[in-house]
């Protein structure tokens, strides 16, 4: 027998949350910087050549 989900409350004072949204918002921007470095990166590449995945 399966039990129904259970709803879980949590408290987060005003600085935590700001702090945590300011840590998203520098991974959103890395993770566009690197995607960025990718497309440059296959751009550069000769057609035809696969890189190397480590």
């Amino acid at each position: 027998m399966t039990r129904p989900p259970q709803t879980l409350y949590v408290s987060i004072r005003r600085d935590e949350l700001r702090q945590l949204k300011d840590e998203r918002d520098h991974l959103q921007q890395e993770i566009l910087r690197l995607r960025a470095h990718i497309i440059q990166a296959q751009l550069d590449q000769p057609a035809g050549v696969q890189p190397a995945l480590c």
